[in-house]
């Protein structure tokens, strides 16, 4: 086994799917900036959720945010719902594991807020049960994916958002999605305040 190989593979591969996810994803990432940015305009915030590697993705997100991305800036509002152990595992064990998202959406999420939905496969219960809370909270959904978008694609709404990775594998799906995520948060910075440093 030639690991050096093997290593160049997942370059390439890695590469490929981003510059076919390109010109797909352009749009809807773009579309994603600017509701979420209108959000952050209108003193809303941002709620993120997913599982595993998602549930990382968000709260990476989130700490880009709160904190900064690339420049100096006032904290903008968002939070992961993946964090806190204290809810997850009460509602995991009071009510049920495909609540952990959507119970915490129906608490803290308002009208004029944004639901990130991240999913690879887009099969997520609960991230699902999460985007139907949102839809009752009159929130706006951008939800990220791969494949073929799955049951989430089904659920959104007009005025929803949909960045679905064009790949199957999932680590591909993840790499474009931790993109995705980055250029949101450059783009939220260039439309809250320009391209001050």
């Amino acid at each position: 086994m030639n690991l050096t190989l093997r290593i160049n593979k997942q370059f390439d591969d890695s590469a490929e799917t981003k510059r076919q996810s390109r010109d797909v994803l352009a749009t809807p990432i773009a579309e994603a900036i600017q509701a979420m940015a209108e959000c952050l305009r209108q003193d809303a915030k941002i709620l993120c959720c997913g599982n595993g590697g998602s549930a990382a993705d968000s709260q990476h997100f989130a700490a880009e945010l709160i904190n900064r991305f690339e420049m100096e800036r006032p904290e903008l509002a968002a939070i992961a719902l993946t964090t806190d152990s204290s809810v997850l595992t009460s509602i995991a064990n009071d009510y049920d594991y495909n609540q952990i998202f959507s119970k915490q959406v129906r608490g803290l999420g308002r009208k004029g807020d944004v639901l990130l939905a991240i999913s690879t496969s887009g099969n997520s219960t609960n991230v699902i049960a999460a985007i139907e809370a949102a839809h009752a909270r009159n929130m706006v959904v951008v939800a990220l994916t791969g494949r073929d978008g799955g049951k989430m694609g089904e659920v959104l709404k007009p005025g929803d958002i949909h960045i679905c990775v064009p790949a199957k594998v999932t680590a591909r799906i993840q790499e474009v999605h931790l993109l995705v995520l980055h250029c949101i948060c450059d783009g939220i910075d260039h439309v809250l305040y320009g391209d001050k440093k």
